[in-house]
């Protein structure tokens, strides 16, 4: 995504419009996993990572918004230190409203879903050399943000999501087991945003 987004910028750097239907931002983005109901002693990492954003204006006020980035994850517990570390590939779509622009200040709300991907799990330390599974899950998602006007189609934005969602993992090996790890994440970003028509 992020690469899409800097092939189709230059393209219409000419065409900057604050009120164009097609938005592309990049961010850096903080990911709390929010792990409080994770197993006993269980805790995944927080990570900083890139992400970006595309989103379209069905009208001025309603728009639909992809949210997409990789991350590598870790998990820890407690005495034993990291135990296992796994990609994630979790894209968000969210239906927004935008509200009028309040002195070059935009907010809107989105509410949509979430879908987590985990995929390379590694056993780590005292779960090295097993089999650590983490199955897929679908969340709800609830998001609040704000892009500030710079003019010519270019935008400043801030943005917090919230996901509840539930994943299934199994350890084979020497360790068996089977829990439920809820990590309802935040997700905090920050960063640039170009607006303009797409057609």
């Amino acid at each position: 995504m992020a690469a899409l987004a800097l092939a189709v910028v230059p393209a219409v750097a000419e065409a900057g419009d604050n009120n164009g239907n097609f938005m592309v931002r990049l961010q850096g983005t903080y990911l709390h996993p929010g792990d409080d109901s994770t197993p006993a002693g269980l805790s995944v990492e927080d990570e900083v990572l890139p992400t970006a954003t595309l989103t379209y204006f069905f009208t001025k006020n309603i728009a639909a918004e992809l949210f997409c980035c990789f991350a590598k994850v870790d998990a820890e517990l407690d005495g034993a230190g990291k135990v296992a570390d796994f990609w994630v590939f979790p894209p968000a779509l969210t239906l927004q409203y935008h509200f009028d622009s309040m002195n070059g200040f935009k907010p809107y709300l989105g509410a949509g879903v979430q879908y987590i991907l985990p995929f390379s799990e590694d056993g780590k330390g005292a779960l090295a050399g097993d089999t650590v599974t983490v199955d897929d899950a679908l969340g709800f998602t609830l998001q609040a943000g704000v892009d500030v006007e710079l003019g010519q189609g270019w935008y400043l934005n801030a943005d917090v999501k919230k996901t509840w969602i539930d994943h299934d993992v199994r350890v084979r090996g020497a360790t068996n087991a089977d829990f439920e790890v809820e990590l309802d994440p935040w997700i905090f970003s920050i960063g640039a945003g170009y607006r303009f028509n797409l057609f």
